[in-house]
């Protein structure tokens, strides 16, 4: 499976820019996950020959985030058919803002706020997808759009992103939790006058 994704690899990266045929056979070590890389990050389904490049990538991490975000670009960029193309160099920068930062968890702790109302705090996650996720998600070259987040209910009531395949059942939850939520105030507020 593993020689049938470099040949997807390469056959790919023929599809996003024309590379010279001694190029073709010549990607090995870094240079070869780079564009593996690429690709699969570009795509929703990720083989598990995915694995090794999709490790080498996610394992560049520093102390600032600014600076993981390079070391990744700079990573990506080793794939010779990363910078030949305007459109190509975009969905390397797309990549390196966005993969890794555009799942579920990732927005709800991203987009988190602590909102005062007085006496208190109360958290509220925003609605709203950041640019580099929008940028990522929705670029030309990728296919991502089945594996995009969902946004479950309204930021002051408590909601939150989710993986597409668990929106249905968060949102039958989250509607379940509302109505007992307005059920309690209108019983609280009929209370009050009597």
């Amino acid at each position: 499976m593993l020689k049938k994704l470099r040949i997807y690899t390469v056959a790919g990266l023929v599809a996003f820019s024309s590379i010279p045929s001694q190029a073709q056979e010549v990607l090995s070590g870094d240079t070869r996950l780079a564009c593996e890389a690429v690709l699969c990050l570009a795509s929703s389904v990720r083989p598990g020959e995915c694995q090794p490049s999709l490790r080498k990538y996610f394992s560049i991490s520093a102390r600032k985030l600014r600076d993981t975000i390079r070391g990744r670009v700079n990573f990506l960029r080793l794939c010779p058919a990363s910078q030949q193309t305007p459109q190509m160099s975009s969905l390397v920068e797309a990549i390196s803002n966005g993969a890794g930062r555009c799942d579920a968890g990732s927005l709800n702790l991203e987009l988190m706020q602590y909102v005062s109302d007085g006496d208190s705090y109360t958290t509220i996650i925003g609605n709203q997808l950041p640019d580099y996720c929008g940028s990522y998600m929705n670029n030309g070259l990728t296919n991502l759009a089945s594996i995009m987040p969902k946004y479950v209910g309204l930021p002051e009531r408590g909601g939150k992103w989710v993986e597409p395949d668990q929106y249905d059942q968060a949102l039958a939850e989250y509607n379940a939790r509302i109505a007992a939520e307005d059920a309690e105030r209108a019983r609280m507020r009929q209370h009050r006058f009597w």
